[in-house]
């Protein structure tokens, strides 16, 4: 044989061999991959590829909130299609730099503002909002249509994963750990912050709920929710288990492009104990809340209105300063709950499919009953929270980001501290 023979055949079978390789990765993304044929065996697609059906039910189940994940970009389902997996979350990672003034927190929280600090500039870097999810939606002869939904980040202690929502939803039930009643996720503005506007009532908690959208454009809810109280207490007042849950419900009217308007409103009974008698004690807090968000045109409206009294812990700026039950100045054997107040407005331009601008304001008072102000003078009285933020999306899974934020923090003796940051982000979507 020809030394001409044996170089066409060697590059023949070089050319065939990488027209097949070639070919692998478009077949793997154009087919369904089998386990086998078996009647439970499982089926793994991309989402592009899983079907309208399934595609519908991940998307209208998936979370409101900006920070929410998308819909998984795999799924794995049976072949009888009863039964659907998707895997799915981001990778986040967020610079920022605190200038002429900086807050003791990661996120961007006014009441965090020191009355004191030596230092005025910062710099961090943040990667625990990373966030993975699985959620499981299908049918069964018992449930019906159901959902199982669990998620977490990585802000536990030590940057250790932590539970954000892990519930069985059904029939209009919902059972476990995910956003309370009392808050409305799909009206919160879009931030890098991961907290959001200061004067926004955010919070999860474990819940049997129910909810009702069996009449046209309105959706009811009711739900019994583990309470958490946070109060400031001493050797003479103390927080323990509490007897009561909190009772929330709102009523929502919706209209087309996702817009809609609620109200809202909690009720709760907080127990604590005066040590000195080893008296239990309740105090009632009860809270009201207005939001909505609508579109006109290329600009998405945002606003919310909560006030209340003892419910510090849904409101994200008092969150942390235990103010649900205080001490009251003029009673030495207990404990009372103060009005507080929380709203933000904002507006979110989109220039291009890919492309928007978004920019709030927001508002979070504690007032004082009592004197209470009179005992703690240098204590948080009113927090401001300013952002403006620009979103780029370039590709499905890729977005980045860079945000401005300015906080004020306003005490009861009417001194003021300020705070700036600048925020930027890349995040991918899987």
């Amino acid at each position: 044989m020809s030394l001409k023979m044996k170089t066409s055949k060697k590059q023949f079978w070089t050319a065939l061999c990488g027209t097949i390789v070639a070919t692998i990765p478009i077949a793997a993304q154009r087919q369904v991959i089998i386990a086998n044929e078996a009647p439970n065996s499982i089926v793994m697609v991309s989402s592009d590829n899983a079907g309208n059906e399934l595609i519908e039910v991940m998307n209208t189940s998936q979370l409101p909130h900006v920070h929410d994940p998308q819909i998984p970009r795999f799924i794995l389902t049976d072949r009888e299609g009863n039964f659907a997996l998707g895997i799915g979350g981001y990778v986040r990672t967020v610079a920022s730099y605190d200038f002429d003034g900086l807050v003791n927190n990661i996120d961007f929280i006014p009441a965090a503002i020191p009355n004191h600090s030596p230092f005025g500039n910062q710099i961090q870097m943040d990667a625990t909002t990373a966030n993975i999810f699985l959620k499981l939606v299908g049918t069964s002869p018992i449930l019906g249509d159901f959902i199982v939904h669990t998620e977490g980040n990585f802000r536990g202690n030590g940057n250790t994963f932590k539970l954000r929502n892990a519930y069985l939803s059904f029939s209009g039930l919902t059972l476990g750990y995910t956003y309370g009643g009392f808050m409305d996720a799909a009206a919160m503005p879009a931030t890098i912050d991961f907290q959001g506007p200061n004067g926004g009532a955010f919070y999860r908690a474990t819940q049997i709920a129910y909810l009702c959208d069996a009449v046209d454009n309105f959706r009811f809810n009711l739900s019994v929710e583990m309470p958490q109280v946070n109060g400031s207490t001493n050797n003479i007042f103390q927080i323990g288990r509490q007897r009561m849950p909190d009772f929330t419900a709102f009523a929502q009217y919706n209209w087309e492009n996702n817009s809609h308007i609620r109200l809202g409103g909690l009720i709760r009974s907080m127990t604590y104990t005066f040590t000195e008698s080893q008296k239990t004690n309740d105090a009632l807090g009860y809270g009201v809340q207005a939001s909505t968000t609508f579109a006109a045109g290329p600009v998405r409206m945002f606003g919310q209105l909560t006030y209340g009294k003892g419910i510090g812990q849904y409101l994200n700026d008092l969150g942390d300063l235990n103010v649900d039950l205080v001490i009251d100045p003029q009673n030495a054997e207990k404990m009372q709950v103060l009005p507080m107040m929380g709203w933000y407005a904002g507006a979110q331009y989109n220039i291009s499919p890919n492309l928007f601008v978004s920019g709030t304001y927001s508002m979070a008072r504690l007032y004082s009953e009592n004197d209470y102000q009179e005992t703690a003078p240098t204590d948080y009285h009113y927090g401001q929270y300013l952002a403006g933020n620009v979103f780029w999306n370039a590709s499905n899974e890729l977005q980045f980001g860079v945000e401005y934020l300015h906080g004020w923090r306003t005490n009861f003796d009417q001194s003021d501290k300020q705070a700036n940051r600048i925020n930027l982000m890349a995040k991918y979507s899987f």
